[in-house]
C-alpha cells in the first residue's frame, strides 16, 4: 500500500470519517477493519515503508497463520475444499492419487494456499476429471514416485498422525459435478476406475492379488482389467502373486 493511501486509512481509523472522491461532503463511519498480509510490516517499518502508527491501529488483535509448509495436515483438507468449490461453481472437477498427495506435502510452498490453489485449478485444466499421479505434477512439485511405496507409506502414516490429532479427515470421494458441456461417462468412469486400479496395485505394492483384495474383486477379474488400460505389472510380480 502507497504511502499516501496509508496515510488516508489512517485518517479514517482515527477520526472515523472520509470524503467521497470528487466530494468536498465529510461523512462519519463505523466500520471494523479485518487486514490480512504475508509480509513482515515490522521489517517494512523499520525500512520506512509502512507507517508504525496505522500498524499499532490495525494490528489490535493480531490471528498468526503459520505457513503451508509448517501445517501440511492441511493440505489434504484445502484440496478437497479447493475441489469442492470448483465442482460447485461448475468449473470442472479432479482427484489425486495418494503418492501425489504425499509428494505434496513435502513442497515448501513459498507461495501458501494461493500457489496451491493455482496448481488444483491449473490440474484441473490440463486434466479435467483425472486422476492426477506424481508424473502428472509439475516437476517442481515431484518429491516422491508413484513407485516409491516405502516413502509414500512413511509419508501417509505421518500425515495421518497429524490428521488425527487435529480431528480432521480429509474426503477426496467427493461427487463430482456433470460438466455444462457433459461428459463421455464411459471415458469418465475409465479413466476413474484406471487410477483406482492403479492406486490399488501402488498400496499393494504390484502385487495384483493384494490389489485385487483392496479393490474387493476376483483376482482374475483385475488382471482383466489391466489389459484392457494396457497396465502391466513390474517385474517379478508374477512371483509375488504365486
Amino acid at each position: 500500500m502507497p504511502l499516501p493511501m496509508q496515510v488516508k486509512l489512517l485518517r479514517v481509523l482515527q477520526e472515523r470519517t472520509f470524503e467521497r472522491v470528487g466530494s468536498n461532503k465529510t461523512q462519519g463511519v463505523d466500520v471494523r477493519i479485518i487486514a490480512a498480509t504475508h509480509k513482515n510490516l515490522e521489517s517494512m517499518i523499520e525500512v520506512g515503508s509502512f507507517r508504525e502508527d496505522l500498524y499499532y491501529r490495525l494490528n489490535v488483535f493480531p490471528i498468526e497463520m503459520a505457513p503451508l509448509r509448517e501445517r501440511v495436515e492441511d493440505i489434504p483438507l484445502l484440496m478437497n475444499e479447493l475441489i469442492s468449490r470448483m465442482e460447485h461453481e461448475k468449473r470442472g472437477s479432479i482427484r489425486f492419487n495418494s503418492a501425489a498427495i504425499m509428494s505434496l506435502c513435502r513442497h515448501g510452498w513459498p507461495g501458501n494456499v494461493r500457489e496451491l490453489a493455482n496448481l488444483v485449478e491449473r490440474m484441473a485444466i490440463m486434466h479435467p476429471y483425472g486422476v492426477i499421479g506424481v508424473v502428472e505434477l509439475p516437476k517442481k512439485f515431484r518429491y516422491v514416485d508413484d513407485e516409491d511405496e516405502q516413502l509414500v507409506d512413511s509419508l501417509r502414516s505421518d500425515l495421518e498422525e497429524r490428521v488425527a490429532i487435529n480431528g480432521h479427515a480429509p474426503d477426496f470421494a467427493a461427487t463430482a459435478m456433470l460438466p455444462p458441456e457433459g461428459l463421455d461417462l464411459k471415458d469418465y468412469l475409465g479413466s476413474l476406475e484406471q487410477g483406482l486400479i492403479q492406486q490399488a496395485l501402488d498400496d499393494a505394492n504390484g502385487i495384483v492379488a493384494r490389489a485385487a483384495e483392496r479393490l474387493r474383486i476376483r483376482r482374475t477379474t483385475l488382471v482383466e482389467k489391466m489389459r484392457k488400460y494396457g497396465m502391466s505389472r513390474r517385474e517379478g510380480d508374477e512371483q509375488a502373486d504365486d
